[in-house]
């Protein structure tokens, strides 16, 4: 009987959490190391900070972070249309692309998967924010420049919001923002980007 009992009342927690979180809407952030908290404690991500300013400011919103570091675009297209089932979002902020520029992968084959997810995104009735990156300058100016306009090509091409280069802020400080590797945002700057990026979060919830 105690066993009995015991199951129920744990059946009831787990079904009054999902209650819960199903009454919010979600923001599915698909992204990869850049927002996956590489080489920091994930708690001190900008998706979870995202998170914590949202229940802070009352917004009935929760973040879904399905960032993977190492993750290019081909390989979020894989994943796309299960976690668009899996969560529903209202909002789809997609940082995608680093890798696909740091392995020299095709440009024109990054574009198509980023346009093949924002479909996929607006198919399932989320809005989009498209983050932008920018390759180290020894790829070379060409392919550099190449690899900026991909993202805007896109984001003119599918009319949503979009930020051209995500890192921006970190910049002109990367000995106090950046960890040694000379890529990877560190903990102090997670506050910094998610400040910049915020204006546009907020205009799209």
């Amino acid at each position: 009987m105690k066993i009995f009992r015991s199951t129920l009342l744990m059946t009831l927690f787990f079904l009054a959490s999902a209650t819960v979180w199903s009454a919010s809407d979600k923001i599915l952030v698909l992204g990869d190391s850049l927002s996956a908290g590489y080489g920091i404690k994930v708690q001190e991500s900008w998706p979870k900070l995202l998170d914590s300013k949202l229940e802070t400011e009352d917004q009935n919103y929760k973040v879904h972070n399905a960032s993977i570091s190492g993750q290019t675009t081909s390989e979020g297209l894989r994943q796309i249309d299960e976690l668009l089932s899996l969560t529903s979002p209202k909002l789809v902020i997609l940082e995608l692309g680093a890798n696909d520029g740091l392995r020299g992968l095709s440009i024109s084959a990054m574009k198509s998967n980023l346009n093949s997810m924002i479909d996929k995104s607006q198919l399932a009735g989320a809005k989009v924010l498209l983050l932008g990156i920018q390759v180290p300058t020894n790829y070379g100016p060409r392919y550099g420049q190449m690899f900026k306009q991909a993202f805007a090509d896109v984001a003119e091409q599918q009319g949503v919001a979009f930020i051209p280069f995500m890192l921006k802020p970190l910049m002109n400080n990367k000995d106090k923002y950046v960890q040694d590797d000379g890529l990877h945002p560190n903990a102090i700057a997670q506050p910094v980007i998610l400040d910049y990026l915020w204006p546009e979060i907020e205009a799209l919830l």
